[in-house]
Parts: structure tokens; sequence; C-alpha cells
């Protein structure tokens, strides 16, 4: 295989976990036959193009106690931008879509352990004007993790081992205090500064060491999934995404979801329930530059390991909100207040 070129190289290397340690990007640098300095201003031209959002911790929902959900709406089209809206302004909406299907606004949801998700989205039903609303929460998660390849090498069917699975949780983790005040502060965009943990180490008591063996303990129990980069896909040359939908009947699914998400291409797939109008039970979101690379990664998956199995391919035509998931934050509780859920 080709060698990336250093540009790419550096991309593809902080989409994985970036360490905790005083002067990571020069550890980095080390790796990629990089200096310091190269890896710094490299990662800031990239921040002021666009391409790179921003370099944080990425924490596991659950076992932070939080409930979540992906949730399907049926809107009339016509009011559909008022509907993704009202569901935008929920301070624990990260994701909501537009997408080509008649189920078309989907959007991801969480709430704190104190919280009703039910609940929430019930009143997001009423307060948008949706007409069908239906929850679709993870029955099992087999992958998770986006990582672009910016080099353009990959066979649309290369295989990894999936970087995050459901085994790795703790269900009986209690989240301490500490673990409070280190999601708060790591939750931040990490500055592009040789010592990017000072903050951090200062804010919480703890030496640069001491933050890394929290990390680890944090880790273990599945609370932590990585420190790495999130790319704006569009700026970054992926344009488009594909949510492949497949009806696998129930005594294959642990088979086929093993399988799908072991295509390096998948970043997400998940076993989700099923309703009368909707038969699909595993979830696999891939991503690509044009609109044919993405429907082609899911062509892939289909000839390799469903050929037989029914599915749908559903893709965005609008991006009404995308952020990372912020927690222990006070907005959510002023909007229980507001909405007279507290």
């Amino acid at each position: 295989m080709t060698t990336a070129p250093p540009r790419e190289a550096l991309l593809n290397r902080i989409q994985g976990d970036i360490p905790i340690v005083e002067r990571p990007y020069a550890a980095i640098g080390a790796q990629l036959g990089l200096a310091e300095e190269e890896v710094l201003a490299q990662l800031q031209a990239e921040k002021q193009a666009g391409v790179l959002r921003q370099i944080s911790a990425i924490f596991d929902t659950r076992t932070l106690g939080y409930q979540s959900s992906l949730v399907a709406v049926i809107a009339d089209p016509d009011k559909l931008d008022e509907v993704a809206g009202v569901i935008s302004a929920h301070p624990g909406v990260s994701h909501n879509y537009r997408r080509n299907h008649r189920f078309n606004l989907w959007y991801t949801i969480a709430v704190p352990p104190e919280s009703d998700l039910s609940a929430h989205v019930d009143l997001l039903h009423q307060l948008s004007g949706a007409q069908v609303t239906r929850l679709m929460p993870t029955l099992h998660l087999f992958k998770i993790g986006v990582e672009f390849d910016m080099t353009g090498q990959l066979a649309l069917n290369a295989k990894s081992k999936p970087a995050y699975q459901q085994e790795q949780r703790n269900p009986d983790y209690q989240v301490s205090e500490l673990d409070r005040r280190f999601v708060l502060e790591f939750q931040k965009d990490l500055p592009l500064v040789q010592r990017p943990f000072q903050e951090a180490s200062e804010a919480l008591g703890l030496s640069v060491d001491q933050l890394a063996a929290h990390a680890e303990r944090m880790r273990r129990a599945g609370a932590l999934r990585r420190i790495s980069a999130v790319f704006h896909h569009q700026s970054a040359g992926f344009r488009y995404n594909a949510m492949g939908v497949w009806a696998v009947p129930q005594d294959q699914v642990a088979d086929l979801g093993q399988k799908m998400a072991e295509f390096r291409a998948v970043s997400h797939c998940y076993l989700r329930p099923t309703y009368p109008e909707w038969p699909y039970t595993i979830f696999t979101m891939v991503h690509g530059r044009s609109k044919e690379e993405a429907l082609g990664k899911i062509g892939a998956i289909a000839a390799e390991v469903a050929p037989d199995i029914p599915h749908e391919v559903l893709y965005s035509t609008k991006e009404y909100k995308k952020v990372r998931l912020e927690y222990f934050i006070p907005e959510f509780e002023a909007w229980e207040r507001a909405h007279g859920l507290r």
C-alpha cells in the first residue's frame, strides 16, 4: 500500500485515541515522523479551514447514567423546517436530519439520570406538531466510532476490528463527583498548544499522570471511549452519509450485526426495535465523498454478507443540527423547568 502523505496520515491518526501525556502532539508527531511544531501548525490550519471541528473526549451516554435514543418522525413536508426547529432547540438533541423517506426527520436525544426520556420525546412530539414519532433506542451496540479514511486508499469492503462495543460497558458503574468534573473539563475542545491538558489538570487539582490514571479507570468501565478529533464532514470532503437499514430476522441479528460492524466504512452499527410500519432491525451508518461512494459502501455490505436481506438506504437531505452532546450542563435543567418537566 502506498504511504499516505503527512497531512492525510495526521488526520487519520488524530481520529484515534489522543494520549493523556504532557505533550500529546509531540507524541503523535513522533509516531508519524513529524515535529511537534508541524503537527500543531497543520492542525491549526485544518481548524481555520473548517475541516477540524474539535478534539475532545467521547463518553458513553449510558454508562454516565444518561438515557438516549434515536427518534424517527413523520412530519408534514410543508412544515418540516418548523418541526425540526422546535426539536433542535432541545439541549439534549445532538443530531437532527431530514432524510429521504416517509419517516422524514431523524434525531438523537439524551437526558440525564433524573429525567424521563419518554416524557421528553412525547413533549417534543406535541410541541413540534409531528404526525408520528417512534423511539428507536439501541437494543444492542455492535460498533460506534467515526473514522474517515482521509487517504482514499481503502477498499469499500475493507475490514477493521470495531473500536468500541457494548460488552466493554460496566452496567454497575457509579458516576462519582470526580467523574462529573472530569466530564465537564474533557468535553471541552482540547487546545492546540504544547501542553493542552494543563487547564484540566489545574481545574481538577490532578497531575497529568493522575488525569491519565483516572481516564483509564473510566475507560475500563466503559464511561470513556477515547479522546479524538471530530471533523466537519463536509469540509473534510465527506459530504454524504447513508443509513443502511436491514430487515434481518431476529435469529440472524447477532451474526450479521457483527459481520456488518467489521466493515471499516461502517461508523455505527446498532440493533433497534421494529414497528408495524418499520421492519428494519439493524442500522449501519457510512459516509462518503460522493453519494455514489456512500451507496457503494452499503452495496458492498449487501453483496458480501447480506445478499438476501431486504434493506433500504436513507440519506440526509438537510442537516438541522449536529453537535457533540454536552453532559451535566445547567441548560438542560433550565429547559425542563421552562417546559414543566421539573
